[in-house]
């Protein structure tokens, strides 16, 4: 039969238009409105149709007659959305503070390693960053800039409840939602452990009568472009005669291209299956994965096992049974980078080893060749060959039981316990045949490991009351943490062989570099929250929270840390209620404060000793103890580093929720800067000392927008966010400048200098006004005036910080064919590109890049690249604009459905393909802008953006296929 209909706005009778009218059983052979809210559609009789449209509540209508006119209520679903806040949930409409929600719809089409990476460009005011491209390396996110020096600038996680220091062992595929804290209104509920913000994530439950089989599987092919091209034997001779550092023989002739031997197609197969299910009492998720990941350079791998368990049971009316149980286990080998090629940098060494010499030693076939007439440098494999064996293993068991208690429809009482279990070993190996190092070590070997146990216990009193217009919630609770670390070491050297790579096979072992230790710390919590609204109109949230960290002193380890916030619904007012087009207007403010006390050793506040071994083996000394000395000075009064921030923002929702937009506008201050301040020399016995030392400020504003531009049968959304932040070092108290990251062995210089006045990591050195045509040389600017070059002259070169990073995602669906682009950048961020003093610097044996070639070489040549043997120095002339655009991934995916997969029981057949890293627009030289050589070091969160033979990223290629019984 043959039906038509109309569709209308109930409250306003005006036609819809593209609502989306599908026949329940047959999802793919529906229609949608035209222009007059009107539809047809050939259907059995008694046929059930679907009908959806954005901005309302969906119904079901049974096809009994040609005719059927439907009218659609507006649905305020957006709003009423739930989002999970600091120890409970509240509905998106009722927040008072800024948080951004992460779409985790696309997690299972992306090659993404950990959580992190979802993250990247889908949240306003967060910055994610891979600072390499290792296998199953850690991303480096931070949350409104950077708020510490000495202290870790990660944010705090917290998965199901549990805080962790990292989400490295979860699985993608197992997350439901992530929510990140931003503003310390919302964060200031975590205290101590949130001055860097809180990410949020929850992983997945089962549902009632919603029996699920799950299954995803993907095959990642990595490939790096050639970005730096060396030069060839001939120019490497010619270039060799210039500097005079090496003499060569004559004859000399192209022999291995060491990119093609060093890189190859990197693989990742990803494989990960769950099973959830739920009735009236009990509901359970399991999932169980298995990644394997190997690396463009050849012997970098990382694999991860993964098993979760997340079980639910009614056991009264009044109690509800909980656990969530999650193991991981992987396994991993980098290798030797952000080191010169002379010190076994692998990334270096493709472009610095001369192409005329040969793999293997021709005379020791079981050897590198290291004849490189006089030069020291080994090659690419053979810098890999000394970390091939070695591997960081790490366990983690993360085990939570939870009570929870309904004392009455109002009060309830959640008890958590958790265990938080990671074991983790390295180990290492080198045999004393195959490489130079080896045999110099005649072999060595190496066995670290550790193990960290963490107990939480929190119990969590809330109360929420609802009558007439009036909405009231109260939380109190507790939060008990300790930690206990122990670990050990051992090395060893002077092996047989390389048949017994464990150090019973070493004839040495090392007696003052074994040994064990370990440390406790525990910090006690007390925390509260009252929020009040009126008819979602009036909103007004306070929370405080008081924290005793025994890593502080006795007399300055409690903090209370308080915040407050509110907000007006103004579209609820009558006067805005001819405003039709508008569906949510609301504005919020927030003032608090949040703590750090990481990134300081279990025992800062005490004096520390450093125990030295003494030789045992001299005549009269058989019996002789170690001494002790002192390291660090005692700090009486060392105290929270305390961050204070203010948050202004705005939320609309307009045009039947159809565009949704937030702004935020922030400005930070973080006073009492836990630092290590290095002590002059011979001031005392110690070097150093841990203190409140100095103020840093952060500003910034966000903007993110969500649109649906074009809905029904074809439809096309965009999500598009942009932050702007300016940090600044304020204050310094003892120690007025800080410098660190030293470059080139050549320069042997820092390039990094922090002091009051400046944003956090400037590059600092000389500015260099380009090549002298008549010498040559580098000119370098005279800053201080007095007529001649020398240290004076050094000023800030460059900033790393970006003026704003920026995502957008385009959706594009018709019918079940879906088309995702997601883009991503950053702008006005300089890179200090160390990588090129090794590449263009010209002062020695090592290989050079071809830009070399450029270089001047006689009187009156105009060039923008210096002679050989020019006056190398930590200049401007290294560093580069890091800004980039990069289309982060293009997925494809289209979903079979029809009455033949029902049959077998298969609800979702979804095959996809995904370019990542597809397109990078930048003018930076290096192999990739998205670099930083000193990782995400926790102690070094000023260091940023400077390149040194970094792991470079790779483009990848995505097959992958989803399955849903």
């Amino acid at each position: 039969m043959s039906v038509k209909g109309t569709i209308t706005d109930a409250k306003t009778g005006e036609s819809l238009i593209g609502v989306s009218v599908v026949p329940k059983n047959l999802p793919g052979s529906g229609t949608v409105t035209d222009y007059d809210g009107v539809f047809s559609l050939n259907v059995q009789r008694g046929t059930i149709l679907s009908i959806s449209y954005v901005g309302y509540q969906s119904v079901e209508v049974t096809a009994n007659s040609e005719k059927i006119d439907i009218k659609l209520n507006e649905s305020s679903e957006l709003l009423d959305e739930v989002v999970v806040i600091g120890y409970g949930t509240a509905k998106r409409k009722d927040v008072t503070t800024a948080i951004s929600s992460v779409s985790t719809k696309d997690l299972e089409q992306r090659p993404i390693v950990s959580a992190g990476q979802a993250i990247q460009g889908k949240a306003a005011g967060v910055s994610v960053m891979s600072p390499n491209g290792t296998p199953g390396a850690e991303m480096s996110i931070r949350v409104r800039g950077t708020t510490s020096i000495n202290g870790s600038n990660d944010p705090l996680y917290v998965v199901d409840g549990v805080p962790v220091d990292n989400i490295n062992f979860l699985s993608p595929n197992d997350i439901s939602s992530i929510q990140i804290l931003k503003d310390a209104s919302s964060a200031a509920i975590y205290g101590s452990r949130a001055a860097n913000g809180v990410i949020i994530i929850t992983t997945k439950a089962g549902e009632k009568g919603n029996a699920k089989i799950s299954f995803n599987a993907q095959l990642t092919l990595n490939k790096v472009s050639e970005k730096i091209k060396p030069i060839n034997t001939a120019q490497y001779v010619e270039l060799q005669k210039e500097i005079g550092a090496v003499s060569l023989p004559d004859g000399l002739t192209d022999q291995t291209n060491w990119f093609d031997e060093a890189y190859s197609t990197g693989t990742m197969q990803s494989y990960q299956v769950s099973v959830s299910d739920g009735n009236e009492k009990t509901r359970y998720f399991l999932s169980a994965g298995y990644l394997d990941e190997k690396g463009t350079l050849n012997s970098a791998f990382f694999k991860r096992y993964n098993f979760r368990a997340n079980l639910e049971s009614d056991i009264r009316k009044w109690l509800t049974v909980s656990a969530n149980v999650s193991y991981s286990d992987n396994v991993s080998n980098g290798l030797i980078q952000g080191f010169g090629s002379n010190r076994g940098g692998v990334v270096l060494s493709v472009i610095n080893t001369p192409t005329y010499t040969p793999i293997w030693d021709v005379n020791n076939p079981n050897q590198y060749n290291t004849e490189f007439n006089g030069v020291n440098i080994t090659s690419p494999l053979e810098n890999m060959e000394r970390s091939k064996n070695n591997k960081k293993k790490e366990n983690r068991l993360i085990a939570s039981g939870n009570l929870l208690f309904k004392f009455m429809p109002e009060l309830t009482m959640k008890s958590s316990f958790t265990l938080d279990r990671r074991n983790a070993i390295e180990t290492t190996f080198l045999d004393p045949i195959t490489t130079a190092w080896g045999r110099n070590q005649y072999g060595e070997g190496s066995d670290l490991r550790n193990m960290n146990t963490i107990l939480v216990f929190d119990n969590v009193l809330t109360y929420t009351k609802s009558f007439n217009k009036h909405n009231v919630e109260g939380m109190a609770g507790t939060s008990y943490t300790d930690s206990d670390y122990t670990n050990s070491w051992i090395y060893g050297s002077h092996y047989r062989n390389g048949s017994i790579q464990t150090l019973n096979a070493a004839n040495k072992i090392t007696w003052n570099n074994t040994g064990s230790s370990g440390s406790q710390w525990g910090i006690m919590s007390y925390f509260g929250r009252v929020a009040y609204n009126y008819d979602s109109k009036y909103l007004f949230t306070a929370n405080v929270r008081a924290d005793g960290s025994s890593k502080l002193h006795p007399d300055h380890r409690w903090g209370t840390f308080p915040s407050f916030s509110a907000a007006w619904r103004m579209s609820s007012e009558s006067f805005m209620q001819d405003l039709e087009w508008l569906d949510d207007l609301k504005i919020r403010g927030g003032w608090g404060q949040t703590g750090n006390q990481s990134g300081i050793d279990d025992y800062s506040y005490y004096s520390n000793y450093s125990i030295v071994r003494q030789d045992y083996t001299k005549a009269g000394d058989e019996h002789v103890v170690p001494s002790v000395e002192m390291k660090s000075l005692r700090t009486t009064d060392l105290t929270w580093e305390t961050t204070t921030q203010t948050n202004v923002g705005l939320d609309i929702t307009a045009l039947k929720n159809r565009l949704t937009v937030t702004m935020d506008y922030y400005y930070k201050r973080t006073t009492d800067m836990l630092m290590d301040v290095t002590l002059p020399a011979g001031a005392t016995f110690a070097t150093s000392i841990k203190r409140n030392e100095g103020e840093m400020t952060n500003k910034g504003f966000e903007f993110a927008v969500s649109s649906k531009n074009l809905i029904g049968t074809f439809s096309w959304d965009t999500d598009f966010n942009i932050s702007f932040n300016k940090n600044r070092l304020e204050k310094l108290a003892l120690k007025k400048i800080y410098e660190d990251a030293r470059t080139s062995d050549q320069i042997n210089e820092n390039v990094v200098r922090n002091e009051p006045g400046r944003p956090i990591g400037g590059f600092y050195g000389y500015i260099s006004d380009g090549v002298d045509p008549e010498t040559g040389d580098l000119i370098y600017r005279d800053v201080n005036g007095n007529g001649r070059e020398d240290v004076g002259d050094r000023t800030y070169i460059g900033d790393p910080n970006p003026d704003f990073t920026f995502g957008m995602t385009n959706t594009f669906s018709w019918k079940d064919l879906t088309l995702s682009v997601f883009i991503q950048g950053s702008y006005g961020n300089d890179i200090y590109n160390a990588s090129r003093m090794e590449t263009e610097g010209m002062f020695d044996g090592l290989n050079q890049s071809t830009r070399v070639l450029k270089r001047w070489r006689v009187p009156g040549q105009i060039t923008d690249v210096p002679k050989a043997n020019f006056n190398i120095k930590n200049s401007s002339y290294f560093v580069e604009d890091g800004s980039y655009l990069r289309v982060k991934d293009i997925t494809l995916s289209y979903n079979f459905r029809n009455n033949f997969l029902k049959k077998l029981g298969v609800n979702k057949l979804q095959p996809y393909f995904t370019a990542t890293n597809l397109i990078t627009w930048t003018s930076y030289m290096g192999m990739d802008p998205e670099v930083n050589q000193w990782g995400n070091q926790s102690n070094k969160g000023y260091i940023q953006g400077i390149d040194w033979g970094t792991y470079p990223h790779s483009k990848s290629f995505v097959f992958g296929v989803n399955v849903e019984f």
